[in-house]
């Protein structure tokens, strides 16, 4: 008898074990995209900066700007699986305002531009950092739920696997470059 007990015991504080465990991740991954989400803010609130001195050197580029300042504000509002489609969208359309800064030089020339697309470069490294660490933890946990025999647990508890941070299908291919 005492050696069923001990049987019960043991399986009880495993699935403990492994059901704590699967949680740790689960909020690790959270807090992944908790840090992902800090990072986009700010580059959220960089943006009608940038906008606005760009208006001033570039006043008749309304339809970039207006570009920009729809995909801002597309990725504020996103959620779930839609939220890493507007932030690349997002992403695409600041590209094609620093773009702009080659075409006019006393855009190149300004200060406020100028500092503004260094912390919204720095900002979109640390973002890509951010999405690095998510997508490994998001990998540890995803592993955990699929293997045996811990997916009984996640499947008994309901934790689902969450979704990786993944770019856009046009930014994996490599650009075209032309002499």
């Amino acid at each position: 008898m005492w050696t069923a007990i001990a049987v019960v015991a043991i399986v009880v504080l495993y699935v403990i074990a492994v059901y704590n465990g699967l949680i740790s991740r689960r909020t690790q991954a959270r807090e992944a995209w908790a840090t992902i989400d800090t990072q986009l803010k700010r580059r959220y609130d960089l943006i009608p900066n940038l906008v606005a001195s760009v208006k001033g050197a570039a006043a008749h580029e309304k339809e970039t700007l207006n570009a920009v300042i729809s995909a801002r504000n597309a990725a504020m509002s996103a959620t779930g699986p839609d939220k890493a489609d507007a932030e690349n969208k997002l992403t695409q359309t600041l590209k094609s305002i620093f773009a702009l800064s080659e075409s006019y030089p006393t855009l190149r020339a300004n200060e406020n531009f100028l500092e503004l697309q260094r912390e919204i470069t720095d900002t979109e490294t640390k973002i890509q950092a951010a999405r690095q660490f998510y997508n490994t933890v998001v990998m540890g946990l995803n592993t955990s739920i699929q293997q045996f025999p811990s997916n009984m647990i996640a499947r008994m508890f309901g934790i689902t696997p969450e979704k990786f941070f993944e770019i856009a299908e046009s930014e994996k291919s490599a650009p075209k470059v032309e002499f």
